[in-house]
């Protein structure tokens, strides 16, 4: 047996699912005669436990440890630290613990994470106390991040009911049930915390901004949100903060009564939130790492060169030869953006992990596909520029998937960066197909 493991995971990890599921019962039943979307609270917590010991089984017992396990012994080693030296544990949790690392030892076990990987180890500082509630058992600590950061995908599910009420299964798929979200961002990996960060910040952006209505919840959602994702993964506001300045944008367009006032403040507005978000983003400078407006076009280059060298062993992808301009990166935009969402491809399979992969891509590309035929193409973009928050879903998600498309060639590290985009892309084709139906009145078979 991994020695990360213990008879402390079979014995302590049913009773931390129990808990959840009879926690989940109670809101349900707390809710459901206000709020029927609650029919899938407790079903999307559910899932998400069950993504979360999944993703634990494959790193343990297929890849032979990988970031979830490092995650683990890192955090947990911090967590036993604070029975035998409390200074080295506060110092490590909440300051520079990187001239510490001595003070630990077989009791404790030793970290794989250092705090100079500043990303990685922000995981590690949040992972500490759930871990300690977790009993230092893997499974039962996965159970407990399934439920902190299911919040987030939660959250986000609410904010699109809003404006689509009529879409609760719909909308529940894209958010709750994709299957890559469910796998890759459910356990002990960043992606769980990035992605229920940006439900979270979509959820406050949303009632703050958009509906005005000014709590100090919130504002502190927001805060909290945007400073994890910039402590994580800071290349996520690359499209999130642009998309959510245009969101804004186009609803304070919408709003104009008069057409032809509309119609002339249109392209300014949209323009001034284009400005606005670029100089946004070029102020937050190192925050966006290696993701900088400065350093992204040379950064996919680099990729691309890079991709082609034997180790990668045929597991990355070739979107063909660029160079760092913007036109050049211009004309890589379909084939980058294709690549973002429907890649890996049942062509492009070489293992277990890609395969269902590869079936959920090829599904959510007929889906596409269909509805770009019925819509005409014209009609889609058309349907998009309507709605505000189709806009924000289909903006967020297309620049995510052409950042991620350009600069990430290997498929292991598409398929779980990918993530944050497929609960908007999805829902955003939901919103289409409903918008169409109730424009035509023609009802789609998908």
């Amino acid at each position: 047996m991994n020695p990360l493991l213990s008879i402390f995971d079979l014995l302590l990890t049913p009773f931390y699912i129990i808990g959840a599921y009879a926690y989940a019962n109670w809101v349900t039943k707390k809710n459901i005669s206000e709020k029927p979307e609650y029919a899938y609270f407790t079903k999307g917590l559910m899932v998400r436990i069950f993504g979360a010991i999944a993703i634990g089984l494959v790193y343990f017992f297929y890849y032979n440890g990988g970031d979830t396990t490092n995650y683990f012994q890192t955090s947990s080693a911090y967590a036993k630290l604070m029975l035998t030296e409390q200074d080295d544990f506060w110092i490590g949790w909440l300051g520079d613990g990187s001239k510490h690392y001595f003070t630990f030892n077989e009791t404790t076990g030793f970290p794989v994470y250092s705090p100079r990987d500043s990303h990685s180890f922000f995981v590690v500082r949040l992972l500490i106390p759930i871990v300690t509630l977790g009993l230092h058992s893997y499974f039962a600590t996965a159970v407990l991040v399934a439920c902190f950061t299911y919040g987030g995908m939660w959250k986000l599910y609410q904010t699109f009911l809003h404006e689509f009420p009529d879409l609760k299964k719909e909308i529940a798929i894209a958010c709750l049930f994709i299957p890559s979200c469910v796998f890759w961002g459910s356990g002990l990996m960043k992606d769980s915390f990035t992605i229920s960060a940006v439900g979270w910040f979509t959820y406050a952006f949303y009632h703050l901004f958009i509906k005005k209505q000014r709590k100090f919840s919130y504002g502190f959602y927001l805060f909290v949100s945007a400073f994890i994702i910039l402590a994580i993964k800071p290349y996520i506001f690359f499209a999130l903060l642009p998309g959510s300045i245009l969101w804004l944008s186009n609803n304070m367009v919408k709003k104009i009564n008069h057409g032809f006032v509309r119609m002339l403040a249109t392209p300014i507005v949209l323009s001034l939130g284009a400005i606005v978000g670029y100089f946004a983003l070029d102020q937050m400078g190192e925050n966006l790492g290696q993701y900088q407006l400065d350093n992204v076009l040379d950064k996919a280059v680099v990729t691309q060169k890079d991709m082609k060298a034997d180790y990668y062993g045929g597991k990355t992808y070739d979107i063909g030869e660029f160079d760092a301009s913007l036109s050049g990166i211009i004309l890589k935009a379909p084939v980058a953006i294709f690549s973002g969402i429907f890649r890996p491809g049942i062509w492009d399979v070489r293992n277990v992990v890609m395969l269902i992969s590869s079936l959920e891509n090829t599904y959510l590309l007929i889906l596409t596909v269909f509805l770009l035929i019925k819509l005409k193409v014209f009609g889609f973009f058309s349907l998009i520029r309507k709605n505000p928050m189709l806009l924000f879903c289909m903006l967020f998600s297309l620049f995510f998937a052409f950042s991620v498309g350009l600069t990430v060639a290997n498929f292991g590290s598409l398929v779980r960066l990918r993530i944050p985009e497929l609960p908007f892309f999805v829902a955003g084709i939901f919103m289409l197909r409903h918008l169409y139906e109730k424009q035509s009145g023609i009802k789609m078979k998908f």
